[in-house]
């Protein structure tokens, strides 16, 4: 009997030889599927069009925000401030409320309309066999061609830049799920809600940190870290161009709420989900100068390490030592959620 399949991503070389044989291209389709692009890219002529489909499956309060900034941030990745907005809203049997439809709606449009998107359809039904919502948008926006950003384009000897810290996104779900067992654990209530606030600050959203870094024109590539964490979104980007690179530990920002969390359930910061780490790789030339770009509009910018050839694969240097950077299919909050 076949071992069935994980909770998470799928295996990239799997993925990769199911993609290579079921997807389609033509010459319309500038970027189709491939691992670690963040969206398809399609020619229109004077113009490019840009989509993007994303699930949310992990979070249950505030789905609507999260659906709605997950799809934002892998197009703002491509240089493109999206436009319109569809979504699918699957319900749980037997738990389904008008009430839970409206929040999630309403979620999805104060969202939406926070980043210029218009919500212009989709699909609502209650599912058997579900135990909590899953929304799936659906993002289109439209790009000039010569503004396009890929993240297949990173270049040996960038420098790898990141947007705020680890586990982001991970540390305000953990918090928010399971609020009640981190009280038993003797967290306080403060801190509970500081994490549980990572959803709005610093922010699961790259929409700041994109648009500037594809304005200064001073980018290679963007990619957006989201499950899997950082360590997953560096195994991506180096498949999609081509490079490796050689990570610094100990330059990798982490705030104290993911530490903390991370240590009490055991997990590790670099693999678990991290919506709004925004990573660029910048020629070294520009580095100073976007980090620069990025703190005088208020968004965190580290450099991290440096884009290699990828013969030398992808490393991890702490303390002086290097070991394989590990790739996580199944993003470690799959250990509690």
């Amino acid at each position: 009997m076949t071992k069935p399949l994980p909770v998470g991503k799928l295996d990239m070389s799997l993925l990769s030889g199911l993609l290579a044989q079921y997807t389609d291209t033509d010459a319309t389709v500038v970027i189709g599927a491939k691992i670690g692009e963040d969206a398809a890219v399609v020619d229109l002529g004077d113009r490019y069009l840009v989509t993007k489909t994303n699930p949310i499956t992990f979070a249950t309060s505030d789905i609507g925000w999260y659906v709605v900034n997950v799809c934002v941030n892998n197009m703002v990745v491509r240089g493109v401030r999206p436009r319109w907005m569809l979504n699918c809203i699957l319900l749980p049997e037997g738990k389904a409320s008008p009430e839970m439809v409206e929040e999630i709606l309403q979620q999805i449009h104060s969202a939406s309309s926070q980043v210029g998107v218009l919500v212009i359809g989709g699909h609502t039904e209650v599912t058997a066999g579900l135990d909590r919502p899953i929304v799936v948008g659906h993002l289109l926006g439209e790009v000039p061609k010569e503004t396009l950003v890929a993240t297949s384009t990173a270049e040996v000897d960038d420098v790898v830049l990141v947007t705020k810290a680890l586990g982001v996104e991970g540390t305000a779900i953990i918090a928010s799920e399971l609020a009640g067992d981190l009280r038993g654990k003797g967290y306080s209530a403060e801190f509970i809600e500081r994490a549980r606030r990572f959803l709005h600050e610093p922010g699961i959203s790259v929409y700041a940190d994109a648009l500037i870094a594809a304005d200064s024109n001073l980018v290679h590539a963007m990619t957006d870290a989201t499950e899997g964490g950082l360590a997953s979104a560096l195994h991506e980007m180096a498949t999609a161009a081509g490079v490796g690179f050689i990570i610094e530990a100990e330059k990798v920002p982490v705030y104290t709420e993911t530490k903390r969390i991370c240590a009490e359930y055991n997990l590790d910061p670099f693999g678990l989900i991290a919506s709004g780490m925004l990573i660029m790789a910048v020629p070294e030339s520009n580095s100073d100068e976007l980090c620069n770009k990025m703190m005088a509009e208020g968004v965190q910018c580290t450099a991290i390490g440096t884009v290699t050839d990828a013969a030398e694969g992808l490393q991890l240097s702490r303390g002086g030592k290097c070991s394989d950077l590990p790739y996580y299919a199944v993003d470690e909050l799959t250990k509690l959620l």
